[in-house]
């Protein structure tokens, strides 16, 4: 009977040392994972924006759909153009002379393909719509777009983004909670990661610079 006792006693100690140890090396060990997922879906969100600022510079809006994006990255094209000063002579007119004008010429020297400028010769384009870590595997970024009005000034704005729960579904559940509600200088703010918005004319996203430095770390190694 004493030697059942010390054995019970002896798988408790062990039981309790494990929470011990666990309720120390958990949060640690969450906040690890955490900023290596952050970090995959924030460079995809990188590609998205790339991809949407291009779109808007060669075509003057943004793409409502992922195809529009896919399609655009495979058969857009950069103008490059050259700008040059130029005078001539003009008559007036009004006071009938002639009088020197000034301007400025663009000539058009070629374009590039918006693949070769943008991804080389890589194809992640075609799965940057893909939220990394999701437990369904065809999980997508939240895509919107519209058009900021005020006054008689129009122009286009969107966002992307992925609720942070999604990325962390199989973490402690705990943990996750307090991760949506975090707002500290070195956190993600809010339940989202996202990128753009639909409020203000930015293409800025919402994660501290802290991951912009883990994601060319990362990809230096």
């Amino acid at each position: 009977m004493k030697k059942i006792l010390q054995i019970a006693l002896w798988v408790a100690s062990l039981v309790m040392a494990y929470f011990i140890y666990d309720s120390i090396t958990g949060p640690i060990r969450f906040e690890r994972i955490k900023q290596d997922r952050f970090a995959k879906v924030i460079e995809k969100l990188k590609d998205i924006r790339d991809v949407q600022d291009a779109h808007f510079a060669v075509k003057g809006d943004y793409a409502k759909t992922y195809n529009d994006l896919e399609n655009f990255v495979e058969n857009g094209k950069f103008t490059i153009t050259t700008q040059r000063d130029t005078s001539w002579v003009e008559y007036d007119k009004t006071y009938r002379i002639d009088v020197m004008k000034q301007g400025v010429v663009v000539d058009t020297l070629g374009y590039i393909p918006v693949k070769d400028s943008l991804f080389k010769n890589s194809d992640r384009y075609k799965t940057m719509k893909l939220v990394p870590f999701a437990k369904d595997p065809n999980q997508t970024f939240e895509m919107q777009t519209t058009v900021l009005e005020k006054g008689n000034y129009k122009t286009p704005v969107y966002m992307v983004k992925v609720n942070k729960s999604i990325v962390l579904h199989d973490l402690d559940k705990d943990q996750v909670t307090n991760e949506l509600k975090k707002t500290g200088v070195n956190d993600v703010k809010g339940e989202y990661i996202s990128v753009g918005s639909l409020t203000e004319v930015s293409n800025n996203g919402n994660w501290p610079t802290i991951y912009d430095a883990k994601i060319n770390k990362d990809n230096k190694k």
